[in-house]
């Protein structure tokens, strides 16, 4: 072999050697999404739109149906991040298990109580029937905080049946399956044009709330931290991206949700307004800490509520928003 033999072998080997390097370092995750609707929608976008992958993420999105079982999914090991109701992960963490909130998804409460004609105002929902995600976690948990502050207790007063997300949840009082049900934002306004009546929001309510963060195990976490770091840079610019393009992510969420585009539109106003998709995809740390509260009192905890910092690690975000403030 010629010294210019050698010379371009040698350069060829160089040139390739950051694409190796690049194939070796992409790493597969397993996440889940508890369901497939707006509110979740950065998840779908960071996977779908090609975030993850730029950080050399391999994601393999899922729906979890009920954040409760996501959870279960989790610390069973069948996957390295949940995106559930945040009082799933709380439970979990009340129940011995190694699991950490390490960012934001739903950041406050976007549901209305919409209910069928016949039903003016919460004293008339008493006896009704109210279709739900789960008996417990995830919206529910929300929808009986609201119903007891208006007065109402379950099981005493209304029955829960368990359907499926707002999806299901929709379709079942569409066909008057139920009398009532919590509709996550845009499919109130869908149940509106239908008919129904909206009873009274959630936010009125409960005006601030953690509903929606991503969860992983502390222990797998700490291991793989370069790697959570990845995930978390990847939903900061995912955030950060549907706050600076309106059309081009009103566009993406009206296909991928199915959604009429006025309502997609009405759904991302609402959202980034209100700034319940953080732009940095940080969590409600007092909007946790009021999830906190609730579960303590619907779980009759004893002992003092704990602090909302027992039950997150915001450490990766700040380090990936470190990386991403450097470029």
């Amino acid at each position: 072999m010629t010294a210019l033999t050698s010379s371009i072998v040698l350069l060829s080997m160089v040139l390739w050697l950051p694409s190796i390097v690049l194939a070796q370092e992409r790493v597969k995750l397993r996440v889940s999404s508890a369901t497939k609707t707006l509110g979740y929608g950065p998840l779908w976008i960071a996977s779908k739109m090609g975030f993850f992958e730029k950080q050399g993420l391999d994601v393999d999105l899922v729906v979890i149906r009920a954040s409760d079982v996501g959870i279960q999914a989790l610390a069973g090991g069948s996957l390295e991040i949940a995106g559930s109701a945040s009082d799933a992960p709380i439970a979990a963490v009340e129940k011995g298990l190694d699991l950490v909130i390490i960012g934001g998804i739903i950041n406050g409460l976007t549901q209305s109580v919409m209910a069928a004609k016949k039903f003016k105002t919460y004293n008339d929902l008493r006896g009704a029937t109210f279709g739900a995600i789960s008996l417990t976690s995830g919206v529910t948990f929300a929808l009986r905080q609201v119903l007891k502050v208006k007065g109402l207790e379950y099981p005493r007063d209304y029955k829960l049946l368990v359907i499926g997300g707002s999806p299901q949840t929709y379709a079942a009082l569409a066909a008057g399956s139920i009398d009532a049900a919590a509709l996550s934002l845009p499919l109130n306004y869908a149940a509106e044009e239908q008919g129904f009546n909206e009873i009274g929001r959630f936010v009125d309510v409960i005006p601030n709330y953690q509903l929606a963060a991503l969860s992983t195990k502390r222990s797998w976490a700490e291991k793989n931290r370069p790697v959570l770091v990845r995930v978390m840079r990847a939903m900061a610019q995912t955030m950060r991206w549907i706050h600076q393009n309106k059309e081009s992510a009103v566009d993406y969420l009206a296909k991928e949700m199915n959604l009429k585009p006025e309502h997609a539109r009405r759904g991302w106003e609402f959202y980034t307004r209100t700034r319940m998709w953080n732009p940095d995809g940080d969590i409600n740390v007092d909007g946790l800490q009021v999830v906190t509260q609730i579960y303590w009192e619907q779980t009759q905890s004893k002992g003092s509520v704990p602090s909302a910092a027992k039950y997150i690690d915001q450490s990766y975000l700040r380090e990936a928003l470190k990386d991403l403030a450097r470029r």
